[in-house]
């Protein structure tokens, strides 16, 4: 099945920081990719020049050590990242400049807005068969063309929600890292009875990239997963479609009502970043609710934990099982990388990208950076490998299902209203349309 980048904004989730992206599939993926045997130069290796890469980023520690190793190769070429201020407003008056980069972070949800124009415009059509990109590498659930068959960009990294599980707790007691719903009462269960007083907790005191968004989301996307008629309908806004959020409204109930969550001891947590990360790392708290981007700060905060210090313990990341069928895999990109179409050294960019678009290369820059690869292969990072295991018909693509912006900010606003008691289900599925924070 072909899937592409429709003309209307998409799942910008959490204020926008969740971000998706773009591929080619069938016959012509076959065409455009090339098996993966090691990088071989297709250029003289004695070319001098210089590749600029532009993004948001304060640092790119991940992407310079993949500098280097490009320069085993090109000796002669000097790559540099450079930061962009107000990055997402202000790339296309830098790609109009005469400072333009040759390879630049860009978005899908930039795709169709007038503002954004010259980010997709400047972009190179990396689907063409003669740049020998290895695209075969990377999930198709998170690599789209655009409606007219292009492909502005592919993702360098990707990102899912889930939680953060405190392995050598589970370890100590017993216990096995839950995979269904039940499971996830009876470990819970099992934790306080053995005197811990959070078996799970998540930032709770804001709505944006809040424990409700973060655990019911995937399983929302479930719900409505093929079924073109909701999405239509909690597309355009229509008061009815709010029945389609109460099954998952009714989870987020039964979350609280059977002591997974101490809302009183979540709301502690200062926010869903550093304060998440450093309660995790207290060493009390068997699961936390987070991102992939949660995750990509966890190393370098061990050393600021005195607790962690004093008693480091083994972590990783895993989906939240909502479900008794087991838990959603929901797959989008992080972060994705255009070529500049109007580069002057055109050629040696796209030769750089030939050389990062590999499994090896990808996986080494996503293990580095703490991200979730873009890759078919998640079990060389064991943090991620968890969700490789689950089952294809469980792994989902928002893009794919194609649900507006505004539908999903209707979700959030009513999992949030509901989760902390300040609607019921009824009024909060009434609602839907009306919602705001």
């Amino acid at each position: 099945m072909k899937k592409t980048i429709l003309k209307k904004t998409k799942c910008m989730i959490l204020a926008g920081a969740m971000i998706l992206g773009l591929t080619a599939c069938g016959s012509k993926e076959e065409q455009q990719t090339t098996t993966e045997q090691g990088f071989k130069p297709a250029l003289d290796t004695s070319a001098s020049g210089s590749i600029t890469v532009a993004g948001g980023y304060d640092n790119f520690e991940a992407l310079e050590a993949e500098f280097d190793r490009f320069n085993t190769y090109y000796p002669n070429v000097k790559l540099t990242f450079t930061k962009v201020d107000d990055y997402n407003n202000m790339i296309g008056t830098v790609l109009n400049g005469n400072d333009a980069p040759d390879i630049y972070v860009n978005y899908s949800w930039m795709y169709g807005r007038e503002q954004y124009k010259s980010s997709i415009d400047h972009a190179e059509d990396l689907s063409d068969p003669a740049l020998g990109l290895n695209l075969n590498c990377i999930r198709k659930n998170i690599i789209l063309n655009t409606d007219d068959g292009k492909l502005p960009m592919v993702p360098v990294f990707s990102n899912t929600y889930g939680m953060l599980v405190n392995n050598s707790l589970f370890e100590k007691e017993g216990l096995s890292v839950p995979t269904t719903y039940k499971e996830l009462v009876s470990v819970c269960e099992e934790f306080r009875k053995k005197g811990y007083k959070n078996p799970m907790m998540g930032f709770s005191k804001e709505e944006t990239t809040s424990l409700f968004t973060l655990s019911i989301y995937p399983y929302f996307c479930g719900t409505v997963a093929g079924d073109a008629e909701a999405v239509k309908k909690l597309n355009a806004l229509d008061p009815s479609a709010g029945e389609y959020l109460r099954s998952s409204l009714e989870k987020i109930v039964q979350f609280k009502n059977d002591g997974c969550v101490d809302l009183e001891a979540c709301d502690k947590i200062e926010n869903n970043y550093d304060a998440v990360i450093l309660r995790f790392f207290e060493g009390d708290v068997p699961m936390m609710t987070g991102s992939g981007d949660t995750v990509s700060g966890t190393e370098k905060r061990e050393s600021r934990s005195e607790a962690f210090i004093a008693a480091p313990f083994k972590y990783s990341f895993v989906p939240i099982p909502m479900s008794d069928d087991g838990a959603n895999f929901l797959d989008m990109p992080n972060l994705q990388f255009s070529v500049n179409k109007d580069s002057k050294n055109l050629d040696m960019a796209n030769e750089f990208m030939r050389f990062l678009i590999t499994s090896e290369e990808l996986n080494r820059m996503a293990q580095k950076k703490g991200l979730m690869s873009p890759t078919k292969d998640l079990s060389f990072n064991q943090m991620y490998a968890a969700f490789e295991a689950v089952p294809e018909s469980r792994i989902l693509s928002p893009e794919e299902i194609g649900l507006t912006d505004d539908a999903v900010i209707q979700l959030r606003q009513a999992v949030y209203k509901v989760g902390t008691g300040v609607m019921t289900i009824d009024e909060a599925v009434a609602a839907y349309g009306t919602l705001t924070p």
